[in-house]
């Protein structure tokens, strides 16, 4: 097994998953990936504990995903471990705890030319400097998680197929309409604990309620957000002020 870097251990924002991924709780895909046929293992580096998880999440219980870091430099660790198995995908956060996804994907393809790449932009935009670069390949700005679309399962699918890829606001500079609705103080308690990357079981344990509980109040959640998912909430929980990941 991987030993963890040891300057990733110095800071203790930085969290490698990697070793918990086979007993973690899948529970409901985020997003719809784990149908999708990727030939080859996958590489997850995102901001925070919740990011991190529900990009996991996506890919559903099978065991492609043999990296999960919140920074930059473990993240190249893993890729550069195994040439004889190289990582087929990358799916990163823009702002991570170390580093950052652009740079990330960049030293990456340049040392994994065949690495094919996706990048979730929290801040909805690309910087200047990477707009025409050759190795920036897909890029999804968050404003784009509503409704019933499915913007990474798109990059994914484009990048693949030996496509780049832009969400509809990075194509059209154009963010959609938001909604910010009221919460109660108890809607607010459930998107803290989203957002640190408690699943219904262990946030039925915070609030000492049963679990059907905990999921009832997920699930009233993400009807007053008008959100299809748990990402979806935490994303639009950020982007009106609501929480901080």
């Amino acid at each position: 097994m991987r030993q963890p870097n040891p300057s990733s251990q110095g800071n203790r924002r930085s969290m490698d998953l990697t070793p918990f991924l086979s007993t973690a709780e899948h529970g409901t895909p985020e997003e719809d990936l784990e149908s999708l046929l990727i030939p080859g293992r996958v590489a997850v580096a995102a901001k925070g504990r919740f990011l991190l998880r529900s990009l996991c999440r996506s890919f559903g219980g099978e065991p492609r995903i043999t990296c999960a870091v919140t920074d930059q430099e473990s993240c190249l660790d893993y890729l550069a471990e195994q040439a004889n198995d190289p990582y087929t995908l990358l799916v990163c956060t823009d702002y991570l705890e170390q580093g950052n996804g652009f740079d990330l994907v960049r030293h990456a393809r340049q040392q994994h030319p065949k690495l094919q790449t996706v990048i979730l932009a929290l801040g909805d935009a690309i910087p200047a400097e990477c707009m025409d670069a050759p190795w920036l390949q897909a890029v999804v700005a968050e404003a784009d998680f509503v409704g019933d679309q499915q913007p990474l399962q798109a990059a994914v699918i484009a990048v693949l197929g030996g496509h780049s890829y832009r969400s509809p606001s990075l194509r059209t500079a154009i963010l959609p309409y938001l909604s910010c609705p009221r919460l109660t103080p108890r809607e607010y308690e459930v998107l803290d604990l989203l957002a640190s990357g408690l699943s219904d079981r262990e946030i039925a344990k915070r609030l000492v309620v049963s679990d059907e509980t905990a999921h009832t109040y997920t699930k009233r959640l993400l009807q007053t957000l008008d959100v299809h998912n748990r990402l979806q909430a935490v994303l639009k929980g950020m982007r009106c002020g609501m929480i901080q990941v």
